[in-house]
């Protein structure tokens, strides 16, 4: 089995100061959470920036400055920049990381619930988003909120729409109005990928360590961070994005396994050297 690649959401769109005061806005905090993540044994940073004030941006000089200032910090570190970017934004706001020409993007699998609002990934959308990733030399990490995306991305893949084999999935569960965390839903997803494939699990606020613990045992990847979980215990909220991280590794080490290092990270993903 693989060493365990460590993801760390450490802003997301959505969640607020009010909700943690630790979630990062400005670029400084930004840093902050992602070194503390890494730190702690996370390899992989998934980036969603702000605006000072909390405001979302999908603004390719916030990413680039934001982005700039993590690899100044952490060099190894992967960054996965989000292409997700928040409900409502038009497929040419989200798409402006991509202009940076990181290694990865998040590439969302489908329109579905988000709470009471609805995340909309119409086909036209999604193959507008392939095609900037294979021009780009971008790996995707395919997104999946419900059972249906797994299968249209694999159908878009076939058809070379979107960046084939070996392809890296991300399964968010739990979700409200989404696909809910459990074992079993995870299972169905990990027996439909191709053979070859590699995949993460993030389970959304309770679920954070609970679909992490079989995840680690199944041979996946996790993701935590305050994107979908703000505590680190219940009624606890985490302190940092670290703190969450030292949680997972706690886990997998209890569980008898190791920690992928970023340049383990990349080679078990099949990065390209850029």
């Amino acid at each position: 089995m693989d060493k365990l690649i460590i993801t760390a959401a450490i802003c997301g769109a959505e969640v607020t100061k009010e909700q943690n005061p630790n979630v990062p806005y400005t670029v400084e905090e930004i840093v902050r959470e992602a070194k503390s993540a890494y730190d702690a044994g996370a390899a992989v940073v998934h980036v969603h920036v702000r605006e000072d004030d909390g405001t979302p941006t999908q603004s390719r000089e916030r990413f680039r400055v934001c982005m700039d200032a993590i690899k100044a910090a952490i060099p190894d570190v992967i960054l996965i920049p989000s292409t997700g970017g928040a409900v409502g934004m038009t497929a040419e706001e989200r798409l402006q990381p991509t202009e940076l020409f990181p290694e990865m993007a998040t590439l969302d699998c489908g329109t579905c619930n988000f709470g009471d609002d609805v995340f909309e990934n119409t086909m036209p959308t999604m193959r507008a988003f392939g095609k900037r990733m294979i021009e780009n030399g971008i790996k995707p990490e395919y997104e999946c909120f419900e059972m249906g995306h797994l299968d249209t991305i694999l159908k878009m893949a076939k058809k070379g729409q979107v960046p084939g084999d070996p392809m890296q999935f991300n399964f968010v569960l739990g979700v409200p109005g989404c696909t809910p965390a459990t074992v079993k839903n995870l299972c169905w997803l990990v027996d439909a990928i191709p053979a070859g494939s590699t995949w993460t699990a993030t389970g959304i606020g309770r679920s954070a360590f609970t679909l992490a613990a079989p995840t680690i045992v199944m041979g996946g990847n996790v993701r935590v961070g305050f994107e979908d979980n703000l505590y680190v215990s219940r009624g606890v909220l985490a302190r940092s994005n670290g703190e969450l991280v030292e949680k997972v590794v706690r886990i997998s080490r209890e569980l008898g396994r190791e920690i992928a290092s970023p340049a383990e990270a990349r080679e078990i993903l099949s990065l390209k050297a850029r």
